[in-house]
């Protein structure tokens, strides 16, 4: 199977509806926080999100740099500082890369407050909000910021009701709601990379598509992890369906009578990838 005969069944209907969110909750921020996850950035980026922020300040949050590549992740931070934001590597599972990431959004915060300093506005926090994909570690890193001081601040005017505002460091204020974003599905290596990380619902592609196209990436770049973890022999023109096969037999993946259980095997692959248990891996090329 080719990357490009991945299908996603996506409803546009959902992107309108996020996109109402997302125009809704900017008006109320002075700084945004795009996470992305290190193994995907390209595909974990959202498009149309330059549209929705105008010129409010943007700084990239590199998530699960410890499930990515780390060499493929300096290429794509050389490459991200080069759009002229600034970019910070986090993991939010240990809370590394997270004091550096509240300097970051400080630093993008004042030509903000330098703008308010002339109007006389004085002692005003800024706010922040966190927007990302599904499953990109936006609750984490909420978690993380607020810690267990959690102060909730004032109702302001403006703010949509139910909507809260907790402080997150000295100046800094963060609303507890995240906002949602949507991922491209358009391209296929887009949807692809997405399916493999965990950030859509698998009702909505082909599990068995979606392992079998990860094999195939997996034997192009990282034959050896993969030959490690399931102590598998990868040969040279190895494919997809014999590796499962090899996975279903070291790992007892058998149904009755003796018959391999595949549908278990695309379990177990998915699994270990996106739990970072199988190796560390960048699906995107920088």
């Amino acid at each position: 199977m080719r990357v490009e005969d991945f299908k996603i069944q996506w409803f546009p209907g959902h992107m309108t509806k996020a996109k109402r969110m997302m125009e809704a909750q900017i008006k109320l921020v002075d700084v945004v926080v795009e996470m992305l996850d290190a193994r995907i950035p390209r595909s974990s980026t959202n498009p149309m999100l330059q549209n929705v922020l105008g010129a409010k300040p943007k700084v990239i949050a590199l998530n699960k740099i410890d499930m990515a590549d780390t060499a493929k992740t300096e290429l794509w931070l050389e490459k991200l500082k080069h759009s002229g934001l600034p970019v910070c590597k986090i993991d939010c599972a240990t809370g590394k890369g997270v004091k550096q990431l509240i300097s970051a959004i400080q630093l993008a915060a004042k030509p903000v407050i330098d703008k308010w300093l002339k109007k006389g506005v004085r002692n005003r926090p800024v706010r922040v909000m966190i927007v990302g994909i599904p499953n990109v570690g936006k609750s984490t890193l909420i978690n993380r910021l607020v810690g267990k001081n959690k102060v909730m601040a004032a109702d302001k005017p403006g703010v949509t009701r139910g909507q809260q505002w907790v402080t997150i460091a000295k100046g800094l204020e963060l609303l507890d709601t995240p906002g949602v974003l949507w991922p491209k599905f358009e391209d296929p290596s887009v949807g692809f990379a997405l399916a493999a990380t965990g950030a859509i619902k698998e009702d909505v592609f082909d599990r068995q598509d979606a392992v079998q196209l990860l094999l195939d990436f997996l034997l192009q770049k990282y034959p050896e992890a993969l030959a490690s973890k399931y102590a598998v022999t990868v040969e040279e023109g190895e494919t997809a369906q014999s590796v499962m096969a090899k996975i279903a037999t070291a790992r007892g993946c058998l149904k009755a009578g003796g018959m391999l259980d595949l549908d278990k095997v695309d379990q177990l692959v998915l699994r270990d990838f996106r739990s970072g248990r199988l190796g560390r891996f960048t699906v995107d090329e920088p």
